[in-house]
């Protein structure tokens, strides 16, 4: 398996190997592989004829310097399970001086609004950084087809809004949530709770399960309202936000309208570890 740790390397590879004939598939991930990332490369490798994968810890989209700190690193392990997808896998772990070149910043992004809502309100600067590093990333792959989880919906618009805006040529494909028997949606930040605090987060899923029912005969608020009393009599959770939102705006609902998609967002703290998930309501 090949692995670059430069963007000239992995640029001068491409264009060795690729032509205007061959399709480049890119998965761009922070590491801690889990069986979501694995099945967005599957994707891949099945719709192109190459496919890379990113391996980067993106300083500017964390807004918490601790969490950065703590965000799991396991590079080595990371390798071994696309192995037993393809060794043929093409494989980018940069630095951050090799993506950053010196200049830790993020470039500053108008996303029509949708950097607004839901984790734009509560991570201030984070869809700037998400934004920053994946036209980065973009313009140094040149992929075909990009690959992206729907449980960050709302950086899978964002990306979307992004390559729109920036007349980049990259089809931005989205693909189901992947979950852990119990539930709870895979994320490389489950690697922190403990096996107890992992089966108690199943209880996220379940509130959106039963949100999404209640959403059938309830107005937003109402389910909204139900959400947060229900939270408050759970201590081993902290709710961040529920929000109800039309899927193409993430503007949150008030009302439902004839032919429109909504879906729910949830963000919650089990100690100190974040986690997000989403829901179709449709």
């Amino acid at each position: 398996m090949l692995i670059f740790s430069t963007q000239v390397d992995l640029k001068s590879h491409l264009q060795s190997v690729s032509s205007s004939k061959k399709t480049i598939g890119f998965v761009p991930t922070m590491g801690a592989l889990h069986k979501g990332h694995l099945s967005l490369m599957a994707e891949s490798l099945k719709e192109n004829d190459l496919t890379v994968v990113s391996i980067f810890v993106n300083p500017t989209q964390f807004n918490n310097k601790e969490d950065l700190e703590k965000y799991p690193r396991t590079l080595d392990s990371d390798v071994e399970k696309m192995k037993t997808l393809n060794d043929n896998i093409i494989v980018f772990a940069p630095t951050v001086d090799d993506i950053y070149e010196g200049k830790t910043i993020s470039q500053s992004f108008d996303f029509d609004g949708l950097e607004n809502q839901m984790e734009g309100k509560h991570r201030p600067g984070h869809f700037d950084g998400v934004g920053t590093i994946v036209k980065r990333l973009f313009e140094i792959v040149q992929p075909t087809n990009a690959y992206f989880g729907e449980k960050d919906f709302q950086q899978l618009q964002i990306v979307k809004k992004m390559v729109e805006k920036t007349n980049l040529p990259v089809n931005v494909i989205g693909r189901p949530i992947f979950r852990e028997e119990n539930g709870l949606a895979m994320s490389s930040r489950n690697e922190r709770l403990t096996i107890e605090e992992r089966e108690k987060a199943s209880f996220i899923y379940k509130i959106l399960l039963e949100a999404k029912e209640q959403f059938g005969t309830k107005n937003a608020k109402e389910v909204a309202e139900w959400v947060e009393k229900t939270f408050n009599k759970q201590t081993d959770f902290q709710l961040e936000y529920f929000e109800i939102a039309d899927e193409s705006t993430l503007i949150p609902s008030k009302s439902k309208q004839e032919g429109k998609k909504y879906r729910a967002f949830i963000a919650v703290f089990v100690n100190e570890i974040r986690l997000i998930d989403t829901i179709s309501l449709n």
